[in-house]
């Protein structure tokens, strides 16, 4: 799953997440002073909101944890070449460092 992907998908929930607050926002005024037909059909709404926010939070997680087994199989299957490229990146930092000199600690005696 690519990062866009991913971005899109909290995109999509986080509206769902928005819509519920609006629609219980709108429910407890409406109970406020107004019985009846109109309640029902806000609890309805709010019901159907709740339930794709749901389903979206699940299939959200479910593929949040395909892409984790993915990335974890990947580090393992690949470990040898991440040490090398974490020793790579050392070296050329420290080799960056030694040539500024600020590499070496400064001490009272410089």
């Amino acid at each position: 799953m690519n990062t866009d992907a991913l971005n899109a998908s909290w995109t999509d929930l986080r509206n769902d997440l928005q819509a519920v607050a609006r629609d219980a926002e709108a429910l407890l005024k409406a109970t406020a002073d107004v019985g009846g037909e109109r309640i029902e059909e806000l609890r309805g709404r709010t019901r159907e909101t709740l339930r794709r926010a749901y389903d979206h939070l699940y299939e959200r997680n479910l593929q949040m944890q395909k892409f984790a087994r993915g990335t974890d199989s990947y580090i393992r299957d690949h470990s040898w070449s991440a040490v090398a490229v974490a020793a790579g990146v050392g070296l050329l930092i420290g080799a960056a460092l030694a040539r500024t000199g600020s590499g070496r600690p400064s001490t009272p005696l410089d």
